[in-house]
């Protein structure tokens, strides 16, 4: 295996990594970011009310978004087992 072999595998991971976490940490984010403004609007300052719809969100999005994300991760698996001859 070579180097630029190494780098184009380690960067189409990391890639795939950033696709498949991308819709829960979004919606999460653009929850916490709702609760914080209400939080800020109604100075109600409890951890629960940030923790558990962000927990909800994250449970969420993986049931909306798992599918799509076992698939990109099963292509990647498929394509990088199918290509193990061509790497040595």
């Amino acid at each position: 295996m070579t180097q630029e072999l190494a780098i184009t595998l380690s960067s189409e991971l990391l890639w795939l990594a950033i696709k498949v976490m991308a819709p829960v940490l979004g919606l999460t984010m653009l929850v916490g970011l709702i609760i914080s403004f209400f939080q800020v609007i109604t100075q109600i300052q409890e951890m629960t009310l940030t923790f558990i719809p962000k927990l909800a969100i994250a449970a969420f999005s993986l049931i909306a978004f798992g599918g799509w994300m076992l698939a990109l991760l099963v292509d990647y698996a498929r394509e990088l087992i199918a290509n193990i001859p061509n790497m040595f």
